[in-house]
């Protein structure tokens, strides 16, 4: 009989603004991952690291972003744990993530992912895991994240790139 859980490891990506070749360098730095999720302000270029990578990427729209047939919000399972995807501005998350939590809650998740801020942080408030994978654009600490999922456990890291 077969694990109950799936191993998987997926990169995340915010705030590339138009500056895709940073984004692909994190692809080829992060290794081998089964999946790329884009939390905004940069659509477009989700959109090419797609086409450069050969694999589906999960995208939500930023508030720089115009493409009204991405969604803002996205709540998801994968590898057996629910998710909520967000760009966060709609939340007010450059002052505090008071009212990303109160989203997490209501969508019974148990990992936020977003942006926005340009932070790089990982933190659980109440069992709720929050990761902000930073961003990559030039003249700013550049920043992604993975998140590796295994044996139904999960582990973050905020990787730097230069």
């Amino acid at each position: 009989m077969g694990s109950p859980y799936t191993d998987m490891k997926l990169l995340i990506l915010s705030d590339t603004h138009d500056n895709y070749p940073l984004a692909i360098k994190a692809l080829e730095h992060a290794g081998d991952i089964d999946q790329i999720i884009h939390l905004g302000d940069g659509v477009d270029d989700a959109r090419i690291i797609e086409y450069i990578s050969g694999k589906p990427v999960i995208m939500v729209a930023g508030n720089c972003d115009s493409i009204a047939s991405v969604p803002k919000d996205i709540r998801t399972m994968i590898a057996r744990k629910e998710f909520f995807l967000t760009h966060g501005h709609s939340y007010y998350v450059k002052s505090g993530l008071n009212q990303l939590y109160n989203k997490a809650v209501a969508e019974e998740v148990s990992i936020v992912l977003y942006g926005h801020t340009h932070i790089p942080a990982i933190e659980t408030i109440n069992d709720v895991m929050f990761i902000n994978p930073g961003c990559l654009r030039h003249n700013t600490f550049t920043s992604y994240a993975t998140l590796s999922i295994s044996a139904g456990n999960i582990s973050a890291e905020i990787i730097e790139i230069r």
